[in-house]
């Protein structure tokens, strides 16, 4: 196997901090927030107080300042044991970044210390009912009165919806600008007309709060609109490559796991007087699988070096997403069908794994976005140009 050089001996030391802490506080009790649909707030807490929750935000913010291996760490080992429930890394690598990114000094000041510690749950409020990859086109509308804004409008899908203290909302300033009509704001939770809908049943990733959010003239000061007014878009783009990149980590990791879990499941299980990994199929399956997770990881990888040096483009994070979430979805289906009538059964981590994986075609831009990007850029002056879309 290839060895992972990224990662130094501290990396390796917080690494056991983590599987220690995630093995101790929630590896026991995730079945039961599964059945509630969200995790209890005093995990954040918990989590906080370990230092597992926005490492790379800088001292003066209350944080520790560390890179972002240390955040990458922390999204591996949860993944690695099926935990789907906490939201950190919506909390930690997208809405502390965006605050970190464009937040003004006494924003940061406000939330990135309470973020760290685990007393404010952050969510990202982007897509609406008719809106998901074409954000330009939300409906949510901000409106200008003296010194405030007037928000009115819908989000759905959103994760850590229910819990949420701090939201990060993308809205709409002028409604004939287009693109440059989009800005963002900061929404505290408890701000009046501020009205979290139903936590949503999905598919899988059961224990993660999901939410339909409604906003019913939600006044808040023009000082929590995060960068500058009809620069949401844009600022949104940036923050894209970074998003999906984490979304082909999380697909690397659960990949080389569930391979694993059926390396040994099917040493142990037999049929037909040997076990099923004597059969060639099994070994065959699995050997193409192995390689292609090898591919994926070295891959990845080198687009969390890319994106520490600054030079991940919108290209490589989605060639990224694409070609390992596309391999997470094809070995949670195959190494499930190794388990045979056990791979059905909702007490087995494949069976879970195997419904958590299908949203990673969906979330963070589709893979048909992606083959659009990766078109874009082949093609670059020979195509007729397609509709924009969210990048």
């Amino acid at each position: 196997m290839i060895e992972r050089t990224l990662f130094r001996e501290e990396h390796n030391i917080f690494r056991e901090s983590v599987r220690r802490f995630i093995e101790r506080e929630i590896v026991p009790f995730h079945a039961q927030w599964e059945e509630d649909g969200i995790v209890p707030r005093e995990l954040w807490l918990k989590a906080g107080a370990e230092g597992l929750l926005c490492c790379t935000v800088p001292e003066e913010y209350g944080g520790l300042g560390l890179d972002y291996l240390f955040d990458v760490v922390v999204f591996e080992e949860l993944w690695r044991v099926g935990a789907s429930g906490p939201g950190f890394l919506i909390h930690t690598d997208l809405v502390a970044t965006y605050i970190l990114s464009f937040g003004t000094d006494e924003q940061k000041r406000k939330w990135l210390p309470k973020m760290v510690s685990g007393e404010a749950i952050g969510s990202l409020g982007m897509t609406e009912p008719h809106a998901g990859s074409d954000l330009k086109a939300i409906r949510t509308k901000a409106t200008r009165d003296g010194d405030d804004f007037i928000i009115n409008g819908q989000k759905v899908f959103i994760s850590n919806g229910q819990m949420c203290d701090i939201l990060v909302l993308a809205t709409k300033t002028d409604s004939a600008a287009g693109a440059h009509g989009v800005t963002l704001f900061l929404v505290e939770g408890d701000r009046e007309g501020f009205h979290r809908g139903r936590n949503l049943n999905k598919l899988g990733m059961k224990a993660q709060d999901t939410s339909e959010l409604f906003f019913d003239n939600v006044r808040i000061p023009a000082t929590n609109m995060l960068g500058q007014e009809g620069k949401g878009f844009q600022q949104m783009m940036t923050k894209l490559a970074q998003e999906r990149l984490a979304q082909a980590i999380r697909s690397a990791t659960v990949t080389e796991t569930v391979i694993q879990w059926t390396v040994d499941y099917t040493s142990e299980r037999k049929a037909f007087g040997q076990t099923i990994a004597d059969f060639q199929n099994t070994q065959f399956v699995l050997a193409d699988l192995q390689t292609k997770a090898t591919v994926a990881r070295v891959y990845t990888d080198k687009c969390i070096e890319l994106f520490m040096q600054g030079k991940l483009d919108s290209v490589d994070a989605a060639m990224a997403k694409m070609f390992v979430c596309e391999l997470h979805c094809e070995a949670v289906d195959k190494c499930l069908q190794l388990f045979g009538g056990w791979g059905y059964m909702w007490e087995y981590p494949i069976t879970r794994a195997y419904a958590d994986a299908r949203i990673v075609k969906i979330a963070g831009g589709s893979i048909e976005i992606m083959k659009t990007i990766i078109a874009r850029q082949m093609f670059a002056g020979k195509l007729t140009k397609p509709a924009k879309a969210k990048e």
